[in-house]
């Protein structure tokens, strides 16, 4: 069974084909990382607030 590539690791493999030094991959890797935290922390921001989660009870379940 051969597996696809996604879009992204299609995109990756492109920059890869420039050959970018490694402070160049750390910069991307940084990018990334911030991207993907940016995204998780408004996914859960907006789940927050669709389910009118309150800082108690956060506050309540990181306690548990």
């Amino acid at each position: 069974m051969i597996e696809k590539l996604s879009k992204l690791q299609l995109e990756l493999l492109k920059v890869y084909s420039f050959n970018p030094s490694n402070e160049d991959l750390l910069e991307i890797k940084k990018m990334l990382a911030k991207f993907f935290a940016n995204k998780l922390t408004d996914n859960v921001s907006k789940s927050i607030e669709e389910k009118n989660i309150s800082d108690d009870d956060l506050e309540k379940w990181l306690n548990e």
